[in-house]
């Protein structure tokens, strides 16, 4: 697997699904955008803006030319789904950006959320691009079961706030998937592992663990997960009902032990995976993943 490279999903009876790794952050197997080549051709996700040229050249290469794209579906706002939403609205003029309706006014104006991810993301704020607004008009917005029709294909709409209250994700009963946007970890295909995401500022573990279970009762056979990849979904959401609270309860404890927040984040950093994505991915990773626990542990006791 490598940058650039575009994917068909062939697991189950999946058909007509595609995703292009745009190589997010620089690192391979971590930041995908799908395609569906569908009677409405659509995309879910944009990826960060920074390579939006990669995903008009994947999406050429599946036979979808810009004009032809109707639906760019973006399961939430955080710049790494749909910071590319005003570049690809631009080069694609007869689509339409459908967005949780909480939302919406973070494609319009985009400037209160580049300005947070700069403060959360730190120096890997150079890997984006500032995303640029999607005309109101150009907008759709959605809420918990909502259906995009694709005419051959739908995706149905389920409300999955755990990693952010604008998340969503999107069922496709034609192809019996999930595009599981944050709402069931990240998977890296190449070691067949579960990781948890859990970034401030808007992580509640409760809740995350209830869009897992709105998941296992829907019972896909396909995960097509926000990062990486397209996999047959097995026993992955159990794993990750399983190491979510761990990794949580581990955060917590450390804090209780050290008494300083950064101290505890150092000491993460310093533990970091870093052979799936790099060691600078890998270190920028776990802190944004701590500091997101430390921000839910300290809205917890309010």
């Amino acid at each position: 697997m490598g940058i650039g490279d575009v994917y068909e999903v062939t697991v189950g009876d999946c058909t007509d699904v595609h995703y292009v790794d745009v190589g997010m952050y620089g690192v391979a197997e971590y930041g995908p955008v799908y395609i569906i080549d569908a009677e409405r051709p659509a995309l879910v996700d944009t990826g960060t803006g920074a390579r939006h040229e990669t995903i008009l050249s994947a999406m050429e290469s599946v036979g979808i030319a810009p004009e032809e794209l109707e639906v760019i579906a973006a399961t939430h706002v955080h710049l790494d789904h749909a910071g590319g939403a005003g570049y690809l609205a631009e080069d694609c003029p007869n689509a339409t950006v459908y967005v949780h309706e909480s939302g919406k006014r973070h494609l319009v104006d985009p400037e209160r959320l580049w300005e947070g991810t700069k403060h959360a993301v730190g120096d890997q704020i150079e890997f984006y691009g500032k995303p640029i607004p999607v005309a109101e008009d150009r907008i759709e917005t959605l809420t918990d079961g909502d259906v995009i029709d694709l005419g051959d294909h739908s995706l149905e709409v389920l409300h999955a706030p755990g990693h952010a209250p604008h998340q969503v994700v999107f069922y496709d009963p034609v192809v019996d998937g999930v595009f599981t946007a944050d709402a069931a970890g990240i998977y890296s295909p190449s070691t067949d592992e579960m990781h948890v995401t859990t970034p401030p500022v808007n992580f509640t573990l409760d809740q995350a663990l209830d869009d897992v279970a709105m998941l296992q009762d829907l019972d896909p056979e396909i995960l097509m997960f926000g990062h990486f990849g397209a996999a047959e979904t097995g026993d992955k959401l159990e794993v990750y009902t399983e190491i979510l609270p761990e990794w949580v309860a581990e955060v917590e404890r450390k804090r209780e032990e050290l008494d300083d927040d950064e101290a505890v984040i150092d000491y993460f950093v310093e533990r970091a995976d870093t052979d799936t994505w790099g060691e600078r991915k890998g270190r920028a990773e776990m802190r944004l993943n701590v500091r997101g626990v430390l921000v839910a542990l300290d809205n917890r006791e309010e």
